[in-house]
């Protein structure tokens, strides 16, 4: 069995965790609060990560296109539809069943259904969605080898995005936001491309030199990688920009938010890749089986606020609800995961398939 990357698996599980109190904080309604809301201002990239480790590890020109389809719906298109019914089926039930609740029925806009990728169930499922409309993408650009022209107009995303978002983001399922991901994708894409560049080349010339028994191009990566990190906090402390990806949301300076989340990624996956070489159990743990914890936590999340609801708890501004909802998504979901990753049809987990060959 090929060795797991723990880098990654540990940015995979931080972010997974971020999400986590950021919905459970919400919830709660805590999200007003002064450290919160300076963790969001730091971590406003988290969600693109999961695009830049896709294109980080896309492996290069598609072999069999069909075969290639069948495999992003069954991963990716089948369980958004799925966990999306799930989270419908929880939440529509206690709207019907638990009076109090009733009132809520009324404010439903139907239009959701269409208009954003987002179940009222479970609404992080948008991110299944823009994942699969992003992979068919690119999959066909492989397939109609448009990938040097492809490469000249990914730049352009970010633009075209706050474009979109400016005049109030048309296109329906929150298609609006895959142009970013489309970004971030191609971004990691060019990210692993140089580094195995700079790692062939050193190799090549070096002939086994090294710095302090470090080859050269691992120190030339982690000075980068130091240097983009560094001007991500400045930046991001001076000319602050957010980019909600759910909803193509641009905050404060949009350029700024752009280039921030640039240099986030580049400098801090560069970082841990050359840091980090020990898998680290609870986070990693959670990295490794991110996709139950995502498609998982939030039906929880609406089971326990609406049996609060039905038995007269309110858990709006209450701290000890907030820390046992949060404990109660990381065990469940742990609890689940054996379960859920037997089925592929929940977890997206299939048999891998030689789709690609290397470009």
């Amino acid at each position: 069995m090929k060795q797991r990357n723990h880098a990654f698996d540990l940015l995979c599980g931080l972010c997974i965790l971020r999400m986590i109190l950021l919905h459970t904080i919400s919830m709660c309604g805590f999200r007003r609060e002064h450290w919160f809301v300076e963790i969001m201002y730091w971590t406003f990239f988290f969600m693109s990560f999961f695009f830049f480790k896709a294109g980080y590890f896309n492996k290069g020109i598609v072999l069999d296109y069909h075969s290639y389809l069948t495999d992003r719906v069954r991963r990716l298109l089948v369980p958004y539809i799925v966990w999306g019914l799930i989270g419908s089926v929880i939440y529509f039930s206690f709207l019907y069943f638990v009076p109090a609740l009733h009132p809520t029925l009324a404010k439903l806009r139907w239009s959701h259904v269409y208009t954003l990728s987002h179940f009222y169930g479970n609404p992080p499922c948008w991110f299944l969605f823009s994942f699969f409309c992003a992979y068919i993408v690119i999959g066909t650009v492989n397939k109609l080898h448009l990938n040097r022209t492809y490469n000249y107009i990914v730049p352009t995303f970010p633009f075209i995005s706050y474009y979109l978002f400016t005049i109030k983001n048309p296109l329906w399922m929150s298609l609006n936001n895959v142009f970013m991901g489309l970004y971030f994708f191609q971004l990691g894409h060019w990210w692993r491309l140089l580094q195995d560049r700079l790692r062939k080349n050193d190799k090549e010339q070096s002939k086994g030199k090294t710095i302090s028994g470090i080859r050269t191009a691992t120190v030339f990566l982690l000075v980068i990688s130091c240097l983009l990190i560094a001007e991500f906090i400045y930046f991001n402390r001076h000319y602050h920009g957010e980019y909600d990806m759910s909803l193509n949301k641009w905050v404060h300076r949009p350029w700024a938010a752009a280039i921030n989340a640039t240099y986030a990624l580049v400098g801090l996956s560069g970082l841990m890749l050359i840091v980090i070489k020990r898998r680290i159990p609870f986070v990693n743990y959670i990295g490794e089986h991110s996709m139950v914890f995502f498609v998982v936590h939030y039906p929880i999340i609406f089971i326990y606020r609406f049996s609060c609801i039905a038995f007269g708890h309110n858990i709006r501004h209450n701290w000890i609800d907030c820390v046992v909802l949060t404990a109660l998504i990381l065990i469940v979901c742990r609890l689940l995961v054996p379960y859920i990753e037997r089925a592929p049809w929940l977890s997206g987990r299939i048999k891998k398939r030689h789709l690609f060959q290397m470009a």
